[in-house]
Order: C-alpha cells, then sequence, then structure tokens
C-alpha cells in the first residue's frame, strides 16, 4: 500500500484524536516499519489493519466507521494535492463514473505498482450509478466516504446505498441516486 495512504491516514488520526493518539496507536501495533512513512514508500496493508485496528480500541469506535471517516478526509486531501483532477468534473457523478477510466489511470501514472479496487458500471442514468467495488482489500467503507464527499464537494445531495456481494467486502455493490 502506497506511503501517501498511511501519511493521510495519520494525519486524519492527528486532526480528530489528537497526536498523543497517533503515538499510542503506533506503539500499540508493532509496525515493521516503525511507524515511519514516506509518502512515496511501499508498505504492508496489514500495517494500515494494525493502525485501522489500535484507533478502534484507542477511540471505541467501529474500526468501518473510521475506514468510512478516512475516505471523506482523504478526499480532500487528494483534491488539494491534485486538483486538476476533480476541476476537470462538473458533477459528482461525472466523476464516480469515470473512476476507471480516468481517475484510476491519473493515479497508476502517479503510483505504477498501487492497487486499486475496480468499479464495474452496471447501469448509469442522468441521475443514478449502480455499480460493482471489488477489491481484495475490502476497503468499500473507504469508496463510500470518497463517494459521499464527491457530492459534497458539488455542493449535490444523493442516496448512496451498499450490499456486500461477499461477507469480507471484497465485492460489494454500490446504488447511488442523486436528488435536489
Amino acid at each position: 500500500m502506497k506511503g501517501i495512504v498511511f501519511t493521510e491516514f495519520l494525519e486524519m488520526v492527528e486532526a480528530e484524536f489528537g497526536l498523543e493518539t497517533v503515538d499510542n496507536i503506533i506503539e500499540k501495533s508493532d509496525l515493521p516499519s516503525e511507524g515511519i512513512y514516506t509518502s512515496v514508500g511501499t508498505y504492508e496493508f496489514n500495517e494500515m489493519v494494525s493502525l485501522i485496528t489500535g484507533l478502534s480500541e484507542e477511540v471505541d469506535l467501529p474500526a468501518g466507521d473510521l475506514i468510512y471517516a478516512f475516505g471523506l478526509y482523504l478526499f480532500t486531501s487528494l483534491g488539494k494535492a491534485h486538483p486538476e483532477v476533480i476541476q476537470s468534473y462538473t458533477s459528482p457523478l461525472a466523476l464516480i463514473y469515470s473512476i476507471e477510466d480516468h481517475i484510476h489511470v491519473h493515479v497508476k501514472k502517479l503510483y505504477p505498482d498501487a492497487e486499486l479496487p475496480t468499479f464495474k458500471i452496471l447501469e448509469k442514468t442522468d441521475t443514478s450509478i449502480s455499480m460493482i467495488y471489488s477489491s481484495s482489500r475490502g476497503l468499500y467503507r473507504l469508496a463510500h466516504g470518497l463517494m459521499e464527499k464527491a457530492f459534497e464537494h458539488f455542493n449535490g445531495k444523493a442516496d448512496i446505498s451498499y450490499q456486500l456481494l461477499s461477507e469480507d467486502g471484497t465485492e460489494v455493490k454500490f446504488d447511488i441516486v442523486q436528488h435536489g
């Protein structure tokens, strides 16, 4: 997993829960990297699992809720780092519809060895999208947070629902209906 995800996660933890919490979860997690990340480095996904699990225990919130919150946070920080990507869209549905064909292509140029989820569009209208999220990492709640924040960014509103197609969250159907 790319180091930028780790650094952004720890920045979110510090902003939301304080530096002491960051130190506590790094200490308790027994990480091979010792919690020292660079944005260009690559680290084991298990380290992220350890950090999320540690944070969940530290702040007594479900891991899924924390992953979702990270998705919300990540959209904003990625938008600041790469505003040109978001600025090329006029609506959240257009941005979400272009994840595979544009956004992930852009990410692969920056991080050629990044392991990205796939999004298979099942149906698209002017006000809705149905798609299948697939990832061995099962971070569908992160994707959900990113989608929610996309609507907020464009001052839009939507109902975003999901259905687990596999129990471990590695395959999830998302249905998005924009309104207002």
